[in-house]
């Protein structure tokens, strides 16, 4: 039996170990660990990439969205529009603010449906936030037709996402603003956690490094009540040198991606058992290769048993968890979010996976389906 973890970290380390070493003893060997001159060079890195004029460093993708929305004056009385599916943080950070959460439906990739987004707005909305999850953009030319029309803000929640892209362009260069975490199990990771907005609006961008920094104008002089959200000098150091990586890492995700439909297309698998599609003018990264099946809960024991680890991205919706009860929603309320929470499965999709790897994946399932253990 092969033992094929979900995600291997120390494995995508061990090579990179002698460089990072040496990237920590440069600041170690210069000391300045807030705001040092590696976070700088990240930001032009990553802003460069994104194709935006602008990047801010930060400590988590969880407060890129916060002070996004904080930066924008979104507050008490406001409503910012989003999904149910995603991770927490992405509802938390509105609630955050003192704003409301207001849901609307995705469609069955996952991905907010902007045909239902109209119907939320009112005079308090001032946000939508689609999410890119799983790595794959958002339908985004009818939401950002529709906001721009009622001059709203549009903030991509582009924390799974970075590297891909919508018409040409890539996510984070969309909308008013991109937030991207860099916690370690994004495909850009920190040793720790790490976020980082991209944007190409200057009067954010100001409005952010004063947040970031305790409000400061300068040393001895602040504006605002800000919050203690600087990306670390160590981080960046480390996040420099993974930027150089980035598009190997990503090419190798949807080169597994592939590898995965062109196995899949090769057995015999029932109808119910979906592959994540890519959009015609859009490129995944496949942050997750999240596959779709009636039989999810059995499956994933299955596959455990045979050594391979699986996620599920998400398991219960937002509108469903006991703190977002203040909000008013109810089950039904967003029928394919709850129907696809019961389906979802992510399957290793990481980069350093061997096609015998992927093989075994497919394979397994193959068995679990064709082989007698599946009764359904």
């Amino acid at each position: 039996m092969r033992n094929i973890p979900y995600i291997n970290l120390p494995a995508q380390h061990s090579s990179l170990k002698p460089a990072i070493l040496k990237a920590v003893e440069k600041v170690l060997d210069h000391g300045n660990f807030i705001l040092g001159e590696e976070v700088g060079q990240f930001e032009e890195k990553i802003a460069a990439y994104c194709g935006t004029k602008y990047a801010v460093g930060l400590n988590s993708g969880t407060d890129a969205l916060i002070l996004v929305l904080k930066a924008y004056g979104i507050g008490a009385g406001d409503e910012v529009i989003t999904t149910p599916n995603s991770f927490l943080a992405t509802a938390l950070a509105i609630q955050s603010v003192g704003a409301k959460t207001v849901f609307v439906d995705v469609n069955a990739d996952l991905n907010m449906n902007p045909d239902l987004v109209a119907a939320k707005i009112t005079a308090k909305t001032k946000a939508v936030l689609p999410v890119h999850l799983t790595g794959k953009p958002t339908d985004m030319a009818p939401i950002l037709d529709l906001a721009r029309s009622k001059n709203l803000k549009v903030i991509e929640d582009a924390a799974q996402a970075i590297g891909a892209e919508y018409q040409g362009k890539k996510v984070g260069a969309l909308g008013d603003a991109g937030c991207f975490s860099l916690h370690p199990l994004k495909t850009l990771n920190a040793c720790g956690d790490g976020g980082v907005v991209t944007t190409n609006d200057q009067k954010l961008v100001s409005r952010l490094k004063q947040l970031r920094n305790i409000g400061l104008k300068n040393r001895d002089e602040s504006e605002m009540w800000g919050y203690n959200s600087r990306l670390d000098t160590l981080q960046a150091a480390i996040l420099n040198l993974k930027m150089d990586m980035l598009e190997e890492w990503t090419l190798a995700r949807r080169q597994n991606a592939q590898i995965y439909r062109k196995l899949f297309s090769a057995g015999k698998f029932p109808d119910f058992l979906e592959l994540p599609q890519e959009l015609s003018n859009g490129r995944h990264v496949y942050h997750t290769f999240v596959i779709q099946t009636d039989y999810r809960d059995g499956l994933q024991s299955y596959l455990n048993d045979k050594g391979i680890g699986t996620k599920i991205h998400y398991p219960i919706p937002i509108h469903l968890q006991v703190c977002a009860k203040e909000l008013g929603y109810k089950k039904g309320d967003f029928p394919v979010c709850e129907r696809t929470c019961q389906r979802i499965l992510s399957l290793p999709v990481y980069q350093g996976l061997k096609e015998e790897d992927l093989d075994y994946v497919v394979s397994t399932i193959a068995q679990y389906f064709n082989k007698g253990v599946y009764h359904g």
